[in-house]
């Protein structure tokens, strides 16, 4: 890796993960195209292809085998993220590039994440607004997206994002953190944020996926939502905890001066809210000590 903690400027190998559950009607076209686009690259890259068949039924594996990629297959559908976990562990490339199977990335814009990931450890594509989501789905993106920037401090265009190219060996320190479902894009997004690594965004158009989609807004929406809670409270369980502390100390101070200008007592909900206060600034301080512990954790998987 180069000095900005980024990827290698010249890389040997880039492996293009596909997860992929009935996504037999898809599948030829879009390896087609991302052949044809890859054929297009420097000399001095090789790549490989792989698709994840998530215990498909349709013959997605079979799909992906005649279309020249190499195929690993889960017995039973397991998930999206597991779908990528397994995808990074058989990856043999120096770059991981991780898009859809369904036809809503653009092969097409693969040159622009690779060109991009010089100097960085993560290149994402942003999609731009009223491309390839729903109205409510694209509302809950911004949502999500502006709970992701609080996190980490930073502006995050596009959390949700399964069309990224990533330094590999970034990637596998926080395997073990990304969870089964739909929301890897999240996890692996607020982990390299919290760990130093420099994430870019590349806007990119999304296009109306081939089939019908697996995620649920309701159910995924709320695991989105508790994903983001849970990375807060791995790696910024400050961000968390101690606007919550400040809160109840305000609330009590607040009640506090009211009962004592109006009735001359301190009561006890006063006393309630400055217990509560010192007991999350004490859990704040004790999340923060566990959450090195665990990023000492990911340091040494390198």
């Amino acid at each position: 890796m180069n000095g900005r903690g980024g990827a290698p400027h010249h890389v040997s190998k880039i492996t293009l993960i596909l997860p992929a559950k009935n996504e037999a009607a898809a599948l030829p076209g879009v390896l087609k195209s991302i052949r044809a686009v890859l054929a297009t690259r420097p000399s001095h890259e090789t790549h490989e292809i792989i698709v994840v068949d998530d215990g498909s039924d349709d013959g997605t594996a079979e799909a992906a085998a005649a279309a020249g990629a190499r195929v690993e297959s889960h017995p039973y559908s397991m998930g999206n993220g597991a779908a990528i976990k397994t995808g990074i562990r058989a990856a043999r490339g120096d770059v991981l590039l991780m898009m859809d199977a369904d036809g809503q990335h653009r092969p097409e814009d693969i040159p622009l994440l690779l060109d991009a990931l010089p100097g960085y450890a993560m290149v994402v594509g942003a999609r731009t607004r009223g491309t390839g989501t729903g109205f409510h789905r694209g509302i809950a993106n911004r949502v999500y997206n502006g709970l992701a920037s609080y996190v980490v401090k930073r502006r995050v265009e596009d959390l949700t994002s399964g069309f990224r190219v990533m330094d590999a060996r970034a990637a596998r320190r926080f395997v073990y953190l990304l969870p089964n479902t739909f929301s890897y894009p999240t996890t692996i997004t607020l982990s390299f944020f919290r760990a130093g690594l420099p994430v870019r965004y590349v806007p990119i158009e999304a296009q109306a996926r081939i089939g019908k989609s697996h995620i649920k807004l309701v159910r995924d929406g709320s695991r989105f939502l508790l994903i983001i809670l849970k990375i807060t409270t791995i790696f910024s369980p400050l961000r968390v905890f101690l606007p919550m502390s400040a809160a109840a100390f305000a609330a009590g101070l607040a009640w506090y001066a009211y009962t004592f200008w109006t009735l001359h007592q301190f009561t006890g909900a006063s006393q309630l809210a400055f217990v509560l206060s010192v007991l999350l600034f004490a859990l704040a301080m004790i999340s923060e000590q566990v959450a090195a512990l665990r990023f000492d954790r990911s340091e040494d998987d390198r």
